[in-house]
């Protein structure tokens, strides 16, 4: 059950990720960058040809395969059943729907369509799938760093007694 629900939850991700591009392409490449949220962000329309803040540009081929070795490995984490936790599971199922939303873009187009950009700081142009990514990523390290003290916590009250 577990398995069918972060499978529709990746394919839910994934298709926001590519109609929010796809609207990206039809208005901001089209009209041009539009500020929003009081001026704090913007949109404008970037082709990213690397990964993260464009490292590795040009080199959209490796990253397709990287990237797809990453997704399948995850998947199969994901559909074994390997990892118990839901919250993982959760982390994982946000960084596999990222993967593929850009996936689809290197493989279908040679490039990412980034289009988020903060104004407030000097920071990368992203997308969605960025931002799942990053979520799951986050999530994913806060989680390790909170088993790590529990750990410790545990480990310290036992030598304690």
């Amino acid at each position: 059950m577990f398995q069918a629900i972060s499978l529709a939850s990746i394919a839910v991700l994934t298709v926001i990720d590519q109609l929010t591009k796809y609207a990206a392409v039809a208005t901001v490449k089209v009209n041009g960058p539009k500020a929003f949220l009081f001026g704090l962000m913007q949109f404008r329309y970037v082709e990213n040809t690397g990964a993260a803040f464009s490292m590795f540009s040009e080199n959209t081929s490796v990253l397709a395969v990287f990237s797809a070795v990453l997704i399948i490995a995850a998947l199969v984490l994901l559909l074994l059943r390997k990892v118990k936790s839901n919250f993982i599971n959760t982390c994982i199922v946000l960084m596999i729907a990222g993967g593929i939303g850009n996936a689809i873009d290197r493989v279908r187009l040679g490039y990412v369509v980034d289009f988020i950009e903060p104004l407030f700081i000097d920071f990368a142009v992203f997308n969605f799938a960025d931002c799942c990514i990053t979520v799951g990523a986050f999530m994913l390290i806060g989680y390790q760093i909170y088993d790590i003290i529990r750990d410790n916590k545990k480990k310290k009250a036992s030598e304690n007694d």
